[in-house]
């Protein structure tokens, strides 16, 4: 059997959208993880805490660069509290970073990720 540049270009279609179809992904239920989050009594404690030290900066006629985010070295999660040695003022790219390492690594500790 001979083949044609067409029936072979076909060919590697079909393998490569079976392989696709092989590898779906499992759907994320970002609803019900939204509400997990946001609406337990520990995270609406942490959340309020971490909103009161931004207030008292404005209080005391601190601006955060626009950019940037008020980090705690130590979160609050983990018994860090608003003390102001354990405040910094970085930039939002690199505190996002650091927020998704400790996550990541949380997860692979609890074997839910």
């Amino acid at each position: 059997m001979k083949l044609t540049r067409q029936k072979l270009r076909g060919l590697i279609l079909e393998i490569v959208l079976e392989e696709k179809r092989k590898r779906k992904k499992k759907k994320i239920d970002y609803k019900k993880a939204y509400k997990k989050y946001h609406s337990s009594k520990k995270a609406k404690k942490q959340r309020a805490q971490r909103n009161k030290i931004g207030r008292l900066l404005k209080k005391h006629g601190i601006k955060v660069p626009k950019g940037h985010e008020i980090d705690h070295i130590t979160p609050i999660s983990k018994g860090g509290g608003n003390d102001i040695n354990n405040i910094r003022i970085i930039p939002r790219s690199k505190n996002r970073a650091l927020g998704q390492k400790i996550t990541t690594r949380n997860r692979k500790k609890n074997g839910t990720y």
